[in-house]
C-alpha cells in the first residue's frame, strides 16, 4: 500500500525553504474549531498552541497578533505594540483577500504580503510553539526561535493580563 503524500500548505513550503525542522499535527474538523478545542484535539497545553488573529489600525494598515489560544487580545496594547492610535479586528469577510488564508488555517507564515506580526511576550518562556499549519485540520509545532523568524515576528504583551 502506498503511503498517502502529505499536501504542503504554502506555510510549510516556507519552513522547508528556510531549513526549518517542524512537526505536523493533523486533526479532524467539519468546520471551524475554537483553538481550546484544537488544543483539546491534540491533548497539548493551551499555553502552546498559539491563535493568529488579523486586524485593522487606525492607519488602515492590517497587522497579525498571535496569543495562546486561551487568552484575549487587548486591543489597547496591541494597538501601542503597533504605534498606532487603536486596531479593530478585521471582519472575517475581509481575512482571505488579505492574507490569502481562509478562518482556522490563517497563520502568519505565507500570507500574501508580509505584515507587521507581534506575538504575545509569554512565548519567551516556551521552547516549542504550535500554530496554524495554513488550512483547518493542520497544525504546526516548531521552536519558538524558528517562528520568529520565519514570521518576521517581535514580542510584546498583548493580552489582557
Amino acid at each position: 500500500m502506498a503511503k498517502e503524500k502529505e499536501t504542503k500548505t504554502n506555510a510549510m513550503r516556507i519552513l522547508d525553504q528556510n531549513g526549518v525542522v517542524y512537526k505536523v499535527h493533523g486533526y479532524e474538523c467539519d468546520g471551524f474549531l475554537e483553538g481550546t478545542q484544537v488544543a483539546d484535539l491534540l491533548h497539548q497545553d493551551y499555553k502552546m498552541v498559539y491563535k493568529t488573529l488579523v486586524a485593522v489600525g487606525k492607519s488602515n494598515q492590517y497587522y497579525v497578533f498571535v496569543i495562546p489560544v486561551d487568552c484575549e487580545l487587548d486591543l489597547k496594547k496591541a494597538a501601542k505594540a503597533v504605534s498606532e492610535k487603536s486596531v479593530a479586528m478585521l471582519p472575517l469577510k475581509d481575512l482571505t483577500k488579505v492574507t490569502g488564508y481562509i478562518r482556522g488555517g490563517c497563520t502568519a507564515i505565507g500570507m500574501k504580503k508580509q505584515l507587521e506580526t507581534v506575538i504575545d511576550s509569554g512565548c519567551e518562556e516556551l521552547e516549542m510553539i504550535m500554530v496554524s499549519g495554513g488550512r483547518p485540520g493542520c497544525q504546526i509545532e516548531l521552536k519558538v526561535s524558528d517562528y520568529l523568524l520565519v514570521s518576521h515576528a517581535k514580542m510584546d504583551g498583548i493580552i489582557y493580563e
